[in-house]
């Protein structure tokens, strides 16, 4: 009996850290969606931060 209830007890802390983990991925990807609607709307940094110059590549180091 006492097994039984640790098991129900622990099933229940598990299912409430599932619950609030999804709450804050849940949040995380609001804002985050938030903030691009907000800057794909207004030429942000975000926006301007890829320039028309090609990427400098580096010769590889000599041993």
């Amino acid at each position: 009996m006492y097994q039984l209830e640790l098991h129900q007890i622990r099933a229940a802390e598990l299912r409430s850290t599932a619950r609030r983990e999804r709450l804050a991925r849940e949040v995380v990807r609001s804002r985050r969606a938030a903030r691009r609607a907000r800057s794909d709307g207004h030429g942000a940094p975000a926006a301007e931060s890829h320039t028309d110059r090609p990427r400098r590549h580096r010769l590889p180091r000599t041993a």
